[in-house]
């Protein structure tokens, strides 16, 4: 415990060398300002490459641990290459007789000199290719599917080899698939057709988990924070609650049973919206949750270099120290709110007739 107090308070007087560095305009006060508002934004959006951080040193911005990620572009024709050739967008690539430029997270056509021409609202109208390319939060799915895949393979080879008894790492996660199993799904579902969705929820559940996890680390990730990822999440979770549904499912929202004619003619419409809604909600309230946190923690932490000074420094390493522990709680809670409502949702959907004798 004294060694984690120790760590914590060499953190703080390193964050507080940082923040004490002299400022003596009140423009370079705004221009800290304007960065860090930058690199927030900059955090909260996918790229097209990654780095672990950068510094400015002689006017020029520097990059640590930097990597190129594939570029896949169709235009009239694959085109591969590396978004390392970009330069943070100070380059233009030539593939062929066509020139590529990276302009704000997005790729356009442009000339050999790189024009980028504007609308009226100031927005760019150069011609965009398909764009295929493995971002920084796709590269991210794609690495936490594969661990995904050894750590649950090694954990079912683990019950195979010692009689259904978890071993190694396995035990940590064997008490979490039993409560998906035996807390979300089941009382959820139902005995009779919980199986059937089971490997979903399970996936999603470690899937958004890990997800969130690594979006608090510095390695600048914000994938659930992502509009387009949640939409895909919920997007499954809409296929399968109405691709697997029961004739009951839609009895209840085309010609509900008990309800007079006329009022199941006025209700049609808004059962319908209620089949829109739920998964719009799943999307949401994932993607909001995590877009806050993000934007509330690093905002605490740039704080530190504005306020210039001890004791805001002190106060907001200690806001931003105790909003990561809060957003452990709440990566977990949001894969844990997502897995619940889908499993209500497949609940509704094979939910089976009871006629009134019953």
């Amino acid at each position: 415990m004294k060694r984690i107090f120790t760590a914590l308070f060499a953190l703080l007087l390193v964050t507080s060398a940082f923040a004490n560095a002299p400022v003596k305009e009140k423009e370079k006060e705004g221009s800290v300002k304007d960065e860090i508002k930058a690199y927030i934004q900059h955090h909260l959006k996918d790229s097209h490459d990654f780095y672990l951080g950068s510094y400015k040193e002689d006017g020029k911005k520097h990059y640590l641990g930097y990597v190129g990620l594939p570029i896949i572009i169709w235009d009239n024709g694959l085109n591969i290459f590396s978004s390392a050739k970009f330069k943070h967008g100070k380059a233009v690539v030539q593939k062929g007789s066509n020139f590529y430029k990276l302009y704000h997270g997005k790729i356009y056509k442009t000339d050999a000199a790189g024009t980028i021409t504007y609308d009226d609202s100031h927005h760019p109208v150069n011609e965009k290719p398909l764009d295929l390319s493995i971002t920084k939060s796709v590269l991210t799915m794609l690495l936490t599917a594969l661990f995904m895949f050894f750590l649950f393979r090694s954990l079912a080879r683990s019950y195979s080899k010692n009689g259904n008894i978890a071993a190694g790492i396995g035990r940590f996660f064997e008490p979490i698939i039993l409560y998906v199993r035996d807390d979300i799904a089941i009382p959820n579902i139902g005995k009779k057709h919980h199986g059937r969705y089971m490997s979903f929820l399970l996936t999603v559940f470690f899937f958004i988990w890990f997800l969130n996890l690594l979006g608090l680390t510095p390695l600048g990730i914000n994938v659930t924070g992502n509009i387009a990822v949640t939409f895909g999440l919920a997007l499954i979770t809409f296929l399968l609650t109405n691709l697997t549904a029961n004739k009951n499912y839609w009895a209840h929202i085309f010609w509900m049973p008990g309800v007079p004619v006329l009022m199941k003619i006025a209700l049609i419409p808004i059962e319908l919206l209620g089949v829109i809604i739920k998964p719009f909600s799943l999307l949401i309230r994932l993607y909001a949750n995590m877009q806050a946190g993000h934007i509330v923690l690093m905002s605490l932490i740039g704080l530190m270099f504005i306020f210039n000074n001890w004791l805001g420094t002190s106060l907001s390493f200690a806001l931003a120290f105790a909003i990561s522990i809060i957003e452990l709680l709440v990566a977990l809670l949001q894969a844990y709110i997502f897995t619940m409502l889908s499993a209500l949702y497949f609940g509704f959907a094979v939910e089976e007739h009871h006629d009134e004798a019953h």
